[in-house]
């Protein structure tokens, strides 16, 4: 990911950042301060501070530029597929000693293709059905503690290649915040874009997204 695309992202994920940006209500360069230390920790390097203020002041002026261009959904011909009884898997990098990832990849082909996997700076993520077996692969991690989290569904939002995807896990936190639904995280795919929720919110959560792609049509 990109600096900036991080910036975007921390700053979606903070729910009272997001909103007081949204008001205007932020100082660009104390925001800087706050976010440089993680921004750093997922880059791997330091970065300079006007740099992440550069980039904060240009998400911020982006939400003008949408208020232009409502009209024009930024789901437009957007594709959504949602899959209930999800269980986010973390572990880190340091507990890796433990586990091969490539072995585990292996043993979670010969079960389910129905998984995602993401690298992170600290830590390696699975998105993957709820499963005994699935639970089983990890049954010899020493500190499992806080390894599962269950109760949860993800929407698939696949993007036109011609389509700018870089405002369109902003604009979904939006639209579910004016309903009631916050999201748990979301992650990035070289051709979609994938958010978690709790799988409670789900089906309301993909009929708003749903009925918000097909009345721009």
């Amino acid at each position: 990911m990109s600096m900036p695309e991080i910036v975007r992202e921390i700053i979606t994920r903070n729910r009272s950042i997001y909103d007081c940006m949204k008001m205007d209500l932020i100082n660009y360069t104390a925001l800087a301060v706050k976010i440089q230390p993680e921004i750093e920790r997922i880059l791997g390097n330091s970065v300079n501070l006007n740099t992440v203020v550069v980039a904060i002041k240009r998400y911020a002026d982006s939400f003008e530029v949408k208020e232009e261009v409502k009209e024009e959904s930024v789901l437009k011909n957007a594709r959504l597929a949602l899959t209930d009884g999800i269980m986010d898997i973390k572990f880190s990098v340091k507990d890796s000693n433990e586990m091969d990832p490539v072995v585990i990849l292996d043993k979670f082909s010969k079960i389910t293709n129905n998984y995602e996997f993401f690298r992170l700076s600290d830590s390696f993520r699975f998105l993957t059905e709820d499963m005994e077996d699935i639970r089983q692969i990890f049954s010899n991690v020493s500190n499992r503690e806080g390894m599962f989290n269950t109760g949860l569904a993800k929407i698939r939002i696949s993007i036109p290649a011609n389509q700018n995807q870089s405002d369109v896990v902003s604009y979904v936190a939006e639209v579910l915040h004016a309903d009631g639904i916050e999201l748990v995280n979301a992650f990035f795919s070289q051709d979609s874009i994938i958010i978690i929720l709790n799988e409670k919110d789900s089906s309301r959560a993909y009929d708003i997204l749903h009925s918000d792609i097909m009345r721009k049509l």
